[in-house]
Protein backbone atom coordinates (compact mmCIF):
# COMPACT_ATOMS: atom_id res chain seq x y z
CA UNK A 1 0.00 0.00 0.00
CA UNK A 2 1.13 3.96 -0.30
CA UNK A 3 0.48 4.92 3.18
CA UNK A 4 0.36 8.46 4.07
CA UNK A 5 1.50 8.86 7.58
CA UNK A 6 1.11 11.88 9.94
CA UNK A 7 3.40 12.40 12.43
CA UNK A 8 6.43 9.99 11.46
CA UNK A 9 9.09 11.72 13.79
CA UNK A 10 7.11 11.23 16.53
CA UNK A 11 7.35 8.26 19.20
CA UNK A 12 4.33 5.75 17.77
CA UNK A 13 5.03 7.49 14.28
CA UNK A 14 8.64 6.17 14.13
CA UNK A 15 8.10 2.65 15.26
CA UNK A 16 4.69 2.16 12.84
CA UNK A 17 6.47 3.42 9.80
CA UNK A 18 9.58 0.91 10.14
CA UNK A 19 6.59 -1.96 10.63
CA UNK A 20 4.70 -0.52 7.57
CA UNK A 21 8.07 -0.40 5.52
CA UNK A 22 9.13 -4.07 6.56
CA UNK A 23 5.46 -5.50 5.77
CA UNK A 24 6.87 -3.94 1.80
CA UNK A 25 4.71 -0.76 1.85
CA UNK A 26 5.81 2.60 0.99
CA UNK A 27 5.09 5.20 3.42
CA UNK A 28 5.53 9.00 2.77
CA UNK A 29 5.41 10.40 6.64
CA UNK A 30 5.09 14.36 7.08
CA UNK A 31 5.79 15.94 10.73
CA UNK A 32 5.92 19.46 11.67
CA UNK A 33 9.00 18.89 14.20
CA UNK A 34 7.26 20.72 16.81
CA UNK A 35 9.36 21.37 20.29
CA UNK A 36 6.91 19.97 22.60
CA UNK A 37 9.69 18.09 23.86
CA UNK A 38 13.20 17.85 22.63
CA UNK A 39 13.49 17.33 19.18
CA UNK A 40 16.75 16.42 18.95
CA UNK A 41 15.34 12.55 19.68
CA UNK A 42 12.77 13.43 16.47
CA UNK A 43 15.64 14.08 14.34
CA UNK A 44 16.77 10.29 15.61
CA UNK A 45 14.21 8.82 14.72
CA UNK A 46 13.48 10.84 11.32
CA UNK A 47 17.32 9.97 10.20
CA UNK A 48 16.80 6.39 10.85
CA UNK A 49 13.53 6.18 8.70
CA UNK A 50 15.28 8.20 6.04
CA UNK A 51 17.88 5.32 5.61
CA UNK A 52 14.89 3.18 4.43
CA UNK A 53 14.63 3.51 0.24
CA UNK A 54 10.47 3.27 0.37
CA UNK A 55 10.10 6.28 2.98
CA UNK A 56 9.67 9.90 1.68
CA UNK A 57 9.53 12.85 3.96
CA UNK A 58 8.56 16.73 3.83
CA UNK A 59 8.03 19.02 7.13
CA UNK A 60 4.36 20.19 7.17
CA UNK A 61 2.40 21.28 10.08
CA UNK A 62 -1.15 19.27 9.39
CA UNK A 63 -3.05 22.62 9.76
CA UNK A 64 -1.75 24.23 6.62
CA UNK A 65 -3.96 22.28 3.90
CA UNK A 66 -2.43 23.86 1.26
CA UNK A 67 0.84 21.98 2.10
CA UNK A 68 -1.46 18.57 2.31
CA UNK A 69 -3.26 19.17 -0.70
CA UNK A 70 0.25 19.03 -2.52
CA UNK A 71 1.26 15.77 -1.02
CA UNK A 72 -2.04 14.10 -2.11
CA UNK A 73 -1.94 15.22 -5.72
CA UNK A 74 1.81 14.13 -5.70
CA UNK A 75 2.13 10.89 -3.43
CA UNK A 76 -1.55 9.62 -4.09
CA UNK A 77 -1.81 7.89 -0.94
CA UNK A 78 -4.08 4.21 -0.56
CA UNK A 79 -4.83 5.31 3.41
CA UNK A 80 -3.67 7.59 5.94
CA UNK A 81 -2.85 7.40 9.02
CA UNK A 82 -3.11 9.95 11.68
CA UNK A 83 -0.28 9.98 14.25
CA UNK A 84 -0.13 13.98 14.19
CA UNK A 85 -1.48 15.22 17.48
CA UNK A 86 -0.34 18.16 20.19
CA UNK A 87 -0.39 15.20 23.16
CA UNK A 88 -0.44 15.80 26.88
CA UNK A 89 -2.91 16.30 29.35
CA UNK A 90 -1.42 19.23 31.76
CA UNK A 91 0.27 20.85 28.48
CA UNK A 92 -3.36 20.70 26.94
CA UNK A 93 -4.88 22.96 29.67
CA UNK A 94 -1.66 25.65 29.51
CA UNK A 95 -2.50 26.20 25.36
CA UNK A 96 -6.02 24.49 24.58
CA UNK A 97 -5.57 26.31 20.83
CA UNK A 98 -3.03 24.34 19.42
CA UNK A 99 -4.58 21.46 21.09
CA UNK A 100 -7.97 22.00 19.03
CA UNK A 101 -6.08 23.62 15.90
CA UNK A 102 -3.89 20.10 15.10
CA UNK A 103 -6.22 17.86 16.43
CA UNK A 104 -9.46 18.81 15.53
CA UNK A 105 -9.06 21.17 12.33
CA UNK A 106 -5.36 19.11 11.28
CA UNK A 107 -7.90 15.86 11.45
CA UNK A 108 -10.86 18.09 9.53
CA UNK A 109 -8.19 18.56 6.83
CA UNK A 110 -6.83 15.13 6.42
CA UNK A 111 -10.83 14.03 6.12
CA UNK A 112 -11.74 16.63 4.17
CA UNK A 113 -8.75 15.41 1.26
CA UNK A 114 -9.43 11.58 1.47
CA UNK A 115 -13.10 12.50 0.40
CA UNK A 116 -11.57 14.72 -2.49
CA UNK A 117 -9.08 12.64 -3.48
CA UNK A 118 -10.95 9.72 -2.77
CA UNK A 119 -8.75 7.70 -0.43
CA UNK A 120 -11.14 5.14 1.15
CA UNK A 121 -9.23 4.08 4.38
CA UNK A 122 -8.50 6.45 7.25
CA UNK A 123 -7.27 5.51 10.91
CA UNK A 124 -6.95 7.78 13.64
CA UNK A 125 -4.71 7.87 17.11
CA UNK A 126 -7.37 8.23 19.63
CA UNK A 127 -6.66 8.16 23.54
CA UNK A 128 -7.72 6.41 26.68
CA UNK A 129 -8.19 10.14 28.08
CA UNK A 130 -11.55 9.66 27.06
CA UNK A 131 -12.91 7.11 29.97
CA UNK A 132 -12.35 9.25 32.55
CA UNK A 133 -15.09 8.94 35.49
CA UNK A 134 -16.29 5.25 33.78
CA UNK A 135 -16.08 1.79 34.98
CA UNK A 136 -13.35 0.13 34.15
CA UNK A 137 -12.20 -1.97 32.51
CA UNK A 138 -12.94 0.68 29.96
CA UNK A 139 -14.98 -0.23 26.80
CA UNK A 140 -15.75 1.87 24.08
CA UNK A 141 -18.96 1.47 24.37
CA UNK A 142 -19.06 3.38 27.36
CA UNK A 143 -20.66 6.97 26.81
CA UNK A 144 -17.02 9.59 26.26
CA UNK A 145 -19.11 12.77 26.57
CA UNK A 146 -17.63 14.52 29.52
CA UNK A 147 -13.53 15.27 28.79
CA UNK A 148 -12.01 16.67 31.57
CA UNK A 149 -8.79 17.95 30.06
CA UNK A 150 -8.57 20.13 26.67
CA UNK A 151 -6.40 17.25 25.19
CA UNK A 152 -9.28 14.64 25.98
CA UNK A 153 -12.11 17.27 24.36
CA UNK A 154 -9.90 17.27 20.71
CA UNK A 155 -9.38 13.73 20.28
CA UNK A 156 -13.36 13.43 21.29
CA UNK A 157 -14.15 15.91 18.46
CA UNK A 158 -11.65 14.26 15.79
CA UNK A 159 -13.74 11.22 16.09
CA UNK A 160 -16.99 12.53 16.11
CA UNK A 161 -15.45 14.11 12.62
CA UNK A 162 -14.32 10.91 11.31
CA UNK A 163 -17.75 8.93 12.27
CA UNK A 164 -19.28 12.45 10.23
CA UNK A 165 -17.17 11.59 7.25
CA UNK A 166 -17.42 7.94 6.95
CA UNK A 167 -21.51 8.69 7.34
CA UNK A 168 -21.59 11.08 4.59
CA UNK A 169 -18.74 9.67 1.92
CA UNK A 170 -18.14 6.14 3.06
CA UNK A 171 -14.41 6.72 4.06
CA UNK A 172 -13.29 3.49 6.02
CA UNK A 173 -12.25 4.56 9.65
CA UNK A 174 -10.84 2.99 12.65
CA UNK A 175 -10.34 4.49 15.54
CA UNK A 176 -7.52 3.44 18.06
CA UNK A 177 -7.59 4.38 21.21
CA UNK A 178 -4.24 3.96 22.59
CA UNK A 179 -3.14 3.37 26.09
CA UNK A 180 -0.39 4.96 27.84
CA UNK A 181 2.04 3.95 25.06
CA UNK A 182 6.27 3.28 26.14
CA UNK A 183 9.20 1.49 24.71
CA UNK A 184 12.07 2.52 23.11
CA UNK A 185 13.21 6.09 21.69
CA UNK A 186 9.91 6.73 23.65
CA UNK A 187 8.67 10.35 24.78
CA UNK A 188 10.53 12.14 27.52
CA UNK A 189 7.55 13.83 28.56
CA UNK A 190 6.29 10.67 30.13
CA UNK A 191 6.55 9.26 32.97
CA UNK A 192 9.00 5.79 32.10
CA UNK A 193 11.84 7.89 30.10
CA UNK A 194 11.76 10.52 32.57
CA UNK A 195 12.03 7.76 35.37
CA UNK A 196 14.54 5.91 33.36
CA UNK A 197 17.21 9.31 32.25
CA UNK A 198 16.57 10.63 36.20
CA UNK A 199 17.45 7.62 38.44
CA UNK A 200 20.34 6.38 36.27
CA UNK A 201 21.67 9.78 36.27
CA UNK A 202 20.82 9.94 40.41
CA UNK A 203 19.06 12.71 40.49
CA UNK A 204 15.15 12.85 42.03
CA UNK A 205 12.04 12.08 40.27
CA UNK A 206 8.41 14.03 40.34
CA UNK A 207 5.51 11.53 41.77
CA UNK A 208 2.28 13.10 41.36
CA UNK A 209 -0.26 12.03 44.37
CA UNK A 210 1.14 9.10 46.48
CA UNK A 211 2.29 6.69 43.67
CA UNK A 212 -0.73 4.69 43.64
CA UNK A 213 -2.80 5.51 40.52
CA UNK A 214 -2.51 3.18 37.97
CA UNK A 215 -1.90 3.18 33.79
CA UNK A 216 -2.69 0.08 31.92
CA UNK A 217 1.11 0.99 29.90
CA UNK A 218 1.18 -0.82 26.12
CA UNK A 219 4.36 -1.12 24.37
CA UNK A 220 5.14 0.66 21.39
CA UNK A 221 5.77 -2.42 19.10
CA UNK A 222 2.44 -4.23 19.86
CA UNK A 223 0.62 -0.64 19.45
CA UNK A 224 2.38 -0.03 16.14
CA UNK A 225 1.39 -4.10 14.97
CA UNK A 226 -2.74 -2.72 16.42
CA UNK A 227 -2.66 -0.08 14.08
CA UNK A 228 -1.46 -1.26 10.97
CA UNK A 229 -3.82 -4.01 11.49
CA UNK A 230 -6.79 -1.47 11.20
CA UNK A 231 -5.72 -0.53 7.37
CA UNK A 232 -7.77 -4.07 6.71
CA UNK A 233 -10.92 -3.93 8.10
CA UNK A 234 -13.92 -2.36 6.14
CA UNK A 235 -16.70 0.41 8.08
CA UNK A 236 -16.27 2.52 11.20
CA UNK A 237 -14.89 1.20 14.25
CA UNK A 238 -13.39 2.39 17.44
CA UNK A 239 -10.83 0.19 19.17
CA UNK A 240 -9.13 -0.31 22.53
CA UNK A 241 -5.43 -1.28 22.74
CA UNK A 242 -3.92 -1.38 25.56
CA UNK A 243 -1.67 -3.75 28.09
CA UNK A 244 -4.86 -5.08 29.61
CA UNK A 245 -2.92 -5.31 33.06
CA UNK A 246 -2.20 -2.06 34.54
CA UNK A 247 0.38 -1.05 36.91
CA UNK A 248 0.43 1.38 39.44
CA UNK A 249 3.17 3.86 39.34
CA UNK A 250 4.77 2.63 42.50
CA UNK A 251 5.01 -0.63 40.71
CA UNK A 252 6.72 0.93 37.52
CA UNK A 253 9.39 2.86 39.56
CA UNK A 254 10.06 -0.91 41.47
CA UNK A 255 10.79 -2.42 38.19
CA UNK A 256 13.11 0.34 36.67
CA UNK A 257 14.81 0.55 39.97
CA UNK A 258 15.91 -3.25 39.71
CA UNK A 259 16.79 -3.12 36.20
CA UNK A 260 19.00 -0.16 36.63
CA UNK A 261 20.12 -1.49 39.74
CA UNK A 262 19.81 1.71 41.26
CA UNK A 263 17.00 3.79 43.83
CA UNK A 264 14.90 6.40 42.81
CA UNK A 265 14.56 9.71 44.98
CA UNK A 266 11.17 10.88 44.87
CA UNK A 267 9.49 13.95 45.47
CA UNK A 268 5.64 13.71 45.82
CA UNK A 269 3.23 16.70 44.08
CA UNK A 270 -0.47 16.89 43.83
CA UNK A 271 -2.48 14.64 41.47
CA UNK A 272 -3.77 17.43 39.18
CA UNK A 273 -7.62 17.82 38.61
CA UNK A 274 -7.13 17.33 34.97
CA UNK A 275 -6.05 13.94 35.42
CA UNK A 276 -7.44 10.72 35.90
CA UNK A 277 -6.45 7.86 39.13
CA UNK A 278 -6.56 4.70 36.67
CA UNK A 279 -6.98 2.78 33.17
CA UNK A 280 -7.70 -0.22 32.38
CA UNK A 281 -8.31 -1.53 28.78
CA UNK A 282 -10.99 -3.79 27.43
CA UNK A 283 -9.10 -5.44 24.41
CA UNK A 284 -12.24 -7.94 23.69
CA UNK A 285 -12.74 -5.89 20.88
CA UNK A 286 -9.44 -5.69 19.30
CA UNK A 287 -9.28 -9.66 19.82
CA UNK A 288 -12.27 -10.19 17.80
CA UNK A 289 -11.83 -7.90 15.16
CA UNK A 290 -8.23 -7.55 14.26
CA UNK A 291 -6.92 -10.83 16.12
CA UNK A 292 -4.95 -8.76 18.59
CA UNK A 293 -3.49 -9.11 21.86
CA UNK A 294 -0.43 -7.29 23.24
CA UNK A 295 2.58 -10.22 23.81
CA UNK A 296 4.81 -7.99 25.73
CA UNK A 297 4.55 -7.62 29.32
CA UNK A 298 5.61 -4.67 31.13
CA UNK A 299 8.33 -6.16 32.88
CA UNK A 300 9.94 -7.36 29.21
CA UNK A 301 9.27 -3.49 27.70
CA UNK A 302 10.83 -2.04 30.81
CA UNK A 303 13.91 -4.36 30.30
CA UNK A 304 13.48 -3.35 26.24
CA UNK A 305 13.28 0.24 27.02
CA UNK A 306 16.35 0.41 29.76
CA UNK A 307 18.61 -1.33 26.97
CA UNK A 308 17.89 1.42 24.06
CA UNK A 309 18.34 4.22 26.72
CA UNK A 310 21.69 2.75 27.67
CA UNK A 311 22.84 1.78 24.29
CA UNK A 312 21.73 5.23 23.07
CA UNK A 313 22.92 7.22 26.55
CA UNK A 314 24.83 9.49 24.13
CA UNK A 315 21.31 11.10 23.24
CA UNK A 316 19.60 10.42 25.87
CA UNK A 317 22.43 12.03 28.82
CA UNK A 318 21.45 15.03 26.33
CA UNK A 319 18.05 14.86 26.36
CA UNK A 320 16.25 18.06 27.58
CA UNK A 321 13.33 17.44 30.39
CA UNK A 322 10.05 19.16 30.74
CA UNK A 323 7.71 19.01 33.91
Amino acid sequence: MRILLTGCAGFIGWHTAKIALEQGNYVFGIDDINDYYDVRLKHWRLDDLKKEKNFEFRQIDIRNKHDLEEIFLFFKPDAVINLAARAGVRASIENPFIYFETNVLGNLNLLSLCQKYDVKKFILASTSSLYAGQKMPFSETLPVNTPISPYAASKKAAEVSCYTYHYLYGIDITIFRYFTVYGPAGRPDLSIFKFIKLINEGRPITVYGDGSQSRDFTFVLDIAKGTLLGLRKPGFEIINLGGNKPYTINQTISLIEQYLGKKAHIIHKPFPQCDIPATWADISKAEKILGWKPQVSLEQGIKKTIDWCIENWSIVKNIVLKD
